[in-house]
């Protein structure tokens, strides 16, 4: 579990295909506080530690986690944000997120405000009832509250500590962004849906 706040930026040194799997190699400052079998979540995506040399640790990106995030496209020189599983007794500054991406996004705009970014981001209409005004959403990771929400597109208001210490700062129209919708939101739709099929009544037998 972890709540969305970046603890770190990782820069990736090195992928590599191992049959339908991508193994990445990163470095980071914290690579010397991790340990073998730990969950991080790199942009949103909870991945397992499964080496560590020296400033550098590797991870698994498998099939299923390569189809619905945008992990494929990282290369050599990538910067990700990293967040560590989160403590039972920390607070929880951002808002419950797993690290289990539900799809992938894209930011269609980049408006500078006086002091801050607006990021206007598009989303599968599927997704669509599980996002409310003011809300909040994970973005690469990064817990954010949405407005101005259509069916397929809402903004986030980003500040600048945000920008300069997230891989925000490099977000541009045309990016593609993970997305984890906030898992109240869907058990709400899962508890609705359940509800309106047991009112369907059961067809009768002539």
């Amino acid at each position: 579990m972890f709540t969305g706040i970046i603890e770190s930026l990782a820069r990736v040194t090195a992928t590599s295909r191992e049959g339908s799997n991508l193994t990445i190699t990163l470095q980071s400052s914290i690579t010397h506080e991790l340990k073998i079998d730990q969950s991080v979540a790199h942009n949103g995506v909870c991945l397992t530690v499964t080496g560590i040399k020296n400033d550098e640790y590797t991870v698994v990106a498998v099939d299923e986690t390569l189809q619905k995030t945008n992990l494929a496209q990282l290369a050599t020189g990538a910067i990700v944000n990293l967040e560590r599983a989160m403590l039972p007794t920390q607070r929880l500054d951002g808002h419950m997120v797993q690290g289990h991406v539900d799809g992938v996004g894209k930011c269609i705009s980049v408006t500078p405000q006086d002091g801050s970014w607006v990021f206007r981001i598009q989303y599968p209409r599927q997704f669509a009832a599980l996002i409310v005004e003011k809300g909040s959403i994970c973005l690469n990771g990064i817990s954010l509250t949405v407005f101005d929400i259509t069916d397929n597109a809402f903004s986030v208001a980003i500040i600048p500590y945000t920008f300069e210490h997230t891989t925000m700062q490099s977000l541009k129209a045309g990016d593609a962004v993970n997305l984890e919708f906030d898992i109240l939101g869907k058990y709400v739709a899962r508890q609705i849906a359940a509800n309106l099929v047991n009112l369907v009544p059961a067809s009768v037998e002539p």
